[in-house]
């Protein structure tokens, strides 16, 4: 990331980039999902998170714009810099290809999955990834 765009102390870096992540899922999935950078590390390591976006609606103007309906928000959370390289080769590794295959599933879905709130979420265990499904603990 371009030190002009940087919103992280130096000691913090990204594992992954939006290039890393457009690679992985291809460009047409990349344009329809939302994605961001966290400012802060997760207390319980999460590095890479994933959620569905259902057609949640208010009276009140305070729901999710439609154009958000049937999508998904991908966040990638910061590290201490000194653990990039290990923690990147793990989620391109492991977690991009399991990204894919979560959203293309999720895409592929029956009804009543793709109306509720889903997530997953995946840290780095050693050389590898841990992933957990909708906040349970992580596997």
């Amino acid at each position: 990331m371009p030190a002009r765009n940087r919103r992280l102390p130096r000691d913090l870096s990204w594992p992954l980039t939006t290039s890393d992540i457009r690679s992985a899922l291809g460009e047409q999935v990349t344009n329809a999902a939302d994605l961001g950078f966290d400012n802060r590390p997760h207390d319980d390591g999460t590095l890479l998170h994933v959620e569905w976006i259902p057609p949640i609606s208010s009276n009140y103007g305070s729901g999710i714009h439609p154009a958000l309906w049937y999508s998904v928000r991908i966040c990638v959370a910061p590290l201490p810099a000194t653990e990039r390289a290990v923690a990147r080769r793990a989620l391109q590794q492991h977690a991009l290809p399991e990204l894919a295959s979560w959203i293309g599933a999720a895409r592929r879905a029956p009804e009543g999955w793709t109306l509720t709130r889903r997530s997953r979420c995946w840290r780095v265990t050693g050389s590898t990834t841990a992933y957990r499904d909708d906040w349970q603990p992580y596997r």
